[in-house]
Formats: C-alpha cells, sequence, structure tokens
C-alpha cells in the first residue's frame, strides 16, 4: 500500500494520478549539480524527481510511495519483484515452504550483510514484524502483519504486547510464520517494504535510524533534507540486484512541470510525471525523443466518499447518482489524453483475477438516470467538495469531475487543494475531509487481494472509506484459503462485486505509468508497480 501503499498509495505519474503523489518541496528547479557524470570525479550520479515521505523511512511505518520509494531503494526482503513481470523472485529468502499456506518455513542466504556491516539473520525478520505489529508502536504498515498468528492480541488499541505468537526463530538462518488461518498468496507478499529486515541497531536508537535509516539493499542512505535524500551505492551489497550508479539523490519539487522543464533541459534525470499539458498530442515524445516510457501498471485512481460525511455516508443512492454523472471516458480522452484507462472495476488488468466489471452500470456515465437518482436521494446540501493534494498533478482533472458532476446533477462541486501530499494524508487520517476525496493505489504486491483486503477490509490501515462489510471481509478469507489461484480470484471477484452494491469509494481510472529522462542516463526500466528500477538505471559513457 502504498499505497505503497502504499500505497498508499503516493506520488503517480503523470498524467496520472495515483494515490501517492506528490511532490514538493522547494521551487523544483533543479540544478542538474547532481546528475550525469558526477562532475569529473568519475563518480557516476542520477538525481530524480522525489516528492515528500508522510513519516520516517522506517520499513513499517511507510504506506505511501513518497517514502515507499525511497525505502524500496536501501532494503531488501525476502523476495524481490521482477522488474518485467512483476514475479516474485528469491532474494534473502533461499526458500520459503508450506505444506497447507498456513504454516511457512522460511530459509536464509547466509552472509546477506546489513549497511552496518551487520548479518541479517532471522531474528532482524522476527524483531522488525514483532516492532510492526504491535498498536504500541504505531506503525502504518500495521495492516501487514493482521495475518500472523497473534496480530489481534498485541495490535488492538491500548494493548501492551508485543510479540507475534506466530513468529519463531528456528535458528540464524531459519524462522517460522503461522498465519491465522490459510494465505496462500502469503510468499507474494513478502516482497512489501513493511516486511524488510530491520537490523539490531534499529531497536538500540530508533531515534538515530530515523536520521539515518540502515537497510540490506543496494543503496544506503548518505544525508537527507527537506529537499534532497541522498543514497550512495552499498560496496557491499549482498544480493542479485546490485546498483550501476555510484549516487542516487531524490530531490523534492512541489511543481511537476518545473521537474519537466528540467528534465528536458537535462538538469534532472528522471520524472515520474508528465505534465497533463505535454500530454495533449504526445507533446512530450517531441521533448523526450527516445527519452520517454509509457507502461501500464498496478495503480488505480478513484474517489473516496468521505465517511464523515453524514449526506453521503447513509445515502447509498446519492452515491451512485454522483458516480454515474462522471464522465470518465470523456476526461480520461480530453483531459487525461488517453494516459489512463477508464475503470468499472477496482483492480488493473496487470493483476490476474481482474474483470473490470464490478463496478458496471455506475461508472458508465449518464446524465439522466444520475439526475433522476440524485433528485430520489433528495440531493447534496450545500457544497460539495472535492479534495485532493495540490502538489500532484491532480486540478485539471478533479476539475473536470465536478464540472461533470455539476452540469450533470446541478450540484454545487468544488475542488479543494491541500498544500501537499503529507498534509492530505494527516487531513484524510484525522478524519477532517468531508465530501470527496481522490484516492490512489500502487499495488504493494502482484495479486488481485492487494487491490481490496488493505484498503476495504475493516480497520485496514488505508481504508479511507472506512467500510464495513462482515461478507466483505468473510469472503477475502475465504480466497486467501482457496487451493488454486483460479479459485482464489473467483472469490476475490465476488468480493469485489460487493463494493459495486455498497459503493464506499467509486472507481475513475487505471493510470498507465508515463515517464521522461535526461540523455545522460541509459537502462530506464519502470516495474509493474509504476516504480523506476533503480538498481538499472546508468549514467553514459
Amino acid at each position: 500500500m502504498r499505497g505503497r501503499s502504499r500505497l498508499a498509495v503516493a506520488a503517480a505519474s503523470a498524467s496520472v494520478l495515483m494515490l501517492a503523489l506528490s511532490a514538493c518541496g522547494g521551487g523544483g528547479t533543479g540544478t542538474g549539480s547532481g546528475s550525469g557524470s558526477g562532475g569529473g570525479s568519475g563518480e557516476s550520479a542520477v538525481v530524480i524527481k522525489g516528492c515528500t515521505p508522510e513519516n520516517p523511512l522506517v520499513p513499517g511505518n511507510t504506506s505511501e510511495t513518497c517514502g515507499g520509494d525511497i525505502v524500496d531503494a536501501f532494503t531488501a526482503k525476502l523476495v524481490h519483484y521482477n522488474t518485467e513481470t512483476a514475479e516474485p523472485e528469491m532474494d534473502i529468502a533461499e526458500s520459503i515452504e508450506s505444506d497447507d499456506n498456513q504454516n511457512f518455513t522460511v530459509k536464509l542466504k547466509q552472509g546477506y550483510k546489513f549497511q552496518d556491516g551487520t548479518e541479517v539473520k532471522a531474528k532482524n525478520f522476527v524483531d522488525a514484524w514483532n516492532y510492526t505489529a504491535a498498536a504500541k508502536n504505531g506503525q502504518a504498515g500495521a495492516y501487514f502483519m493482521k495475518v500472523i498468528e497473534g496480530a489481534a492480541e498485541i495490535g488492538e488499541e491500548g494493548a501492551a504486547g508485543e510479540t507475534l505468537t506466530g513468529l519463531a526463530v528456528v535458528d540464524d538462518y531459519t524462522f517460522t510464520i503461522k498465519t491465522t488461518e490459510k494465505v496462500s498468496n502469503l510468499p507474494v507478499r513478502l516482497g512489501y517494504s513493511a516486511f524488510a529486515p530491520m537490523p539490531d541497531s534499529f531497536f538500540a536508537d530508533p531515534k538515530a535510524f530515523e536520521d539515518k535509516p540502515i537497510g540490506a539493499g543496494p543503496f544506503q542512505i548518505e544525508s537527507k533534507d527537506t529537499q534532497n535524500t541522498v543514497l550512495t551505492k552499498f560496496a557491499d551489497y549482498s544480493g542479485k540486484y546490485p546498483a550501476n550508479v555510484d549516487k542516487l539523490t531524490f530531490r523534492i519539487y512541489t511543481d511537476p512541470a518545473a521537474a519537466y522543464t528540467d528534465v528536458v533541459a537535462n538538469n534532472l534525470d528522471y520524472t515520474n510525471e508528465i505534465p497533463s499539458d505535454q500530454m495533449i498530442g504526445d507533446a512530450y515524445k517531441s521533448d523526450l525523443t527516445d527519452r520517454n516510457l509509457n507502461r501500464a501498471s498496478g495503480r488505480f485512481q478513484g474517489i473516496v466518499f468521505s465517511p464523515n460525511d453524514e449526506q453521503l455516508r447513509d445515502n447509498l443512492k446519492l452515491r451512485q447518482a454522483l458516480s454515474m454523472a462522471i464522465n470518465r471516458d470523456l476526461i480520461a480522452k480530453d483531459i487525461m489524453h488517453g494516459s489512463v484507462i477508464p475503470a468499472k472495476g477496482w483492480a488493473p488488468s496487470v493483476v490476474d483475477g481482474a474483470t473490470d466489471t464490478a463496478c458496471g452500470e455506475y461508472c458508465t456515465f449518464d446524465a439522466a438516470k444520475a439526475k433522476t437518482l440524485y433528485d430520489e436521494a433528495g440531493g447534496y446540501n450545500g457544497v460539495l467538495a472535492l479534495t485532493t493534494n495540490g502538489d500532484g498533478a491532480h486540478r485539471e482533472w478533479t476539475e473536470a469531475v465536478c464540472n461533470s458532476i455539476k452540469n450533470a446533477v446541478g450540484a454545487d462541486c468544488r475542488v479543494v487543494l491541500t498544500p501537499d501530499f503529507a498534509t492530505y494524508n494527516k487531513q484524510i487520517d484525522a478524519g477532517e475531509l468531508k465530501g470527496m476525496f481522490r484516492t490512489g493505489w500502487q499495488m504493494d504486491y502482484p495479486s488481485i487481494e492487494n487491490f481490496l483486503g488493505p484498503i476495504y477490509t475493516t480497520g485496514a490501515d488505508s481504508n479511507w472509506s472506512k467500510y464495513d462489510n462482515p461478507a466483505f471481509n468473510a469472503k477475502l478469507a475465504e480466497a486467501a484459503a482457496a487451493g488454486t489461484d483460479d479459485e482464489a480470484n473467483k472469490l476475490y471477484q465476488e468480493a469485489e462485486a460487493m463494493l459495486g452494491q455498497d459503493l464506499p469509494t467509486t472507481p475513475l481510472w487505471y493510470p498507465t505509468t508515463t515517464v521522461g529522462w535526461s540523455d545522460k542516463v541509459t537502462d530506464v526500466k519502470i516495474n509493474a508497480f509504476g516504480v523506476l528500477d533503480f538498481s538499472a538505471i546508468k549514467v553514459k559513457n
């Protein structure tokens, strides 16, 4: 979830959006000082567009993409997702085995090093997951531990417990996981950042770790401030995905257009956002000939009907009316310039099992029927806010959505912009937003379940709509216990259909990923999550 997911969500691509979006910082006029070959020092350095993390860069406390991208660069996990296929591949894990999909044995490769020189051992996973799961530590990624036995006891608000009964260290390189019930896709989940191991030094001094995080990934944190997070190549990296550049800098931009301009001028090496005006007629392809890429990705964009808005929370017919009043096809074509795929479901086609049908007629624009439903529902009294963060490329499409609603049903829909993504997330978490607000999701792991469980299960960390449907929860549990992928996907589809009936959110589209880069770099690859492969990018000789 970065959702994220990371989610949470997080930053998005261009034209596109996603849950986690944003950019920020100061001014966005990169100087290019860190790009290219490093000013003749022999050091290869790349500067990419970044955005403001919501929390300190602790893997278990990072559930959005601004922080998640950096965490992924300096951590390694049990599995690594293939850049081209998204298939999980063993990384720190030597093997992950189970005879019943409930009791798993994990064996680690020996000699895998953290950036403080200590070896990654079984206890580093168990300690990290216990810490993330315990309510007393307030970690944003606690949700991901809920499948492990004992999470309910230590994850309850006010609980003082610190240990998951479902985890046990067998020896330095082996530990076991017992889940609360069968979880057939658990190995697929274990490449998400919340499952990264934590070195002993974190538990000795968490504050020092926040100042300079430590992982076992191909890059290590060199420095960070409000404008730049600088990572350098980890010389003793133990895995199969070593960095090709010596330095990687995430530079915060408040304005996607400024980042784009800097990439065109070769003052910035990579941006994951192409301004919407550059998408018109594929104008960016002229500026960035042979320096651009577009691919389908595991992302979803939608609108949450605020659970704190009494008018929307208790009025399904009103939510249906507003959903039908949005002309997704027209906005995708004229505002998003074909960079998004209009959605009629909650899961994109890049994940196995997705059907894009669950929302049905309520995701099909029909102004007349929307107006009839709107009137029958009693309408919306007052200003209907559509809130989004102001530091992403969201203004134009949110205004288009509001105009579509206004024209179709007459609601006084107005866009509200928050200063940045971090502020936006805090307002959501605090329950301060009324009306509607933007939501996006970048998959944490390649499974249809990831577009349902972390976002709509009762009490899930990213359940911004506060959806609470015991039948939905039960269906997900049934799917998790399924014996085959096909059986599981059928059950997940039945769960997704419940969202179509209850409409806690409404789908808009599945963003594709469109990126651009400077003429100083090569080997730019985007994974199915819509994220740059930080290890693959190179500086040209």
